[in-house]
């Protein structure tokens, strides 16, 4: 139910562990284990015993989602394309361009000189206009963050 917001925090850098199918009961296991905060939009989830600080996402729009986690996360830490979208997996920068030549688009291989790819997926990523549009939500997200809060302080 929160996989457009576990992608963008992803994006953003964040370590997000994201499984739609995952039971209730396995998910609190997980999150006591690795020490994790559960996001969930789900009221039961919230009121189980043995979690600790749930977070209850309050809207179904992935924008004011992300201005709540504003709240809960320091979005001025986040590190964009530190993680892979798909797997969460770390990104690392590609050494030799010509490594991940036949994993991109011809296009992008002629175009773009700097690469990042994923440590356990191989899937690899390049400051593109996906790039900026993320760059640009994530910027929108802290001028509203920011406005609100000057507002809540008049």
């Amino acid at each position: 139910m929160l996989g457009r917001l576990a992608k963008w925090l992803r994006l953003m850098g964040f370590d997000v562990l994201y499984s739609p199918d995952i039971q209730d009961r396995e998910l609190i296991k997980i999150a006591r284990e690795q020490e994790r905060t559960i996001l969930t939009r789900d009221t039961r989830l919230v009121k189980s015993r043995g979690i600790k600080e749930p977070v209850f996402i309050e809207s179904d729009d992935v924008f004011r989602q992300l201005l709540q986690m504003k709240d809960v996360l320091d979005f001025y830490d986040s590190a964009p394309l530190g993680r892979c979208e798909r797997c969460n997996g770390p990104l690392s920068a590609v050494a030799q361009k010509k490594e991940i030549r036949d994993l991109v688009p011809d296009y992008v291989y002629h175009n773009f000189e700097r690469f990042v790819q994923c440590q356990v997926c191989a899937n690899v990523y390049w400051e593109g206009s996906h790039y900026r549009k993320i760059r640009e939500k994530i910027e929108e997200t802290m001028r509203v963050s920011k406005a609100q809060e000057e507002e809540g302080r008049n």
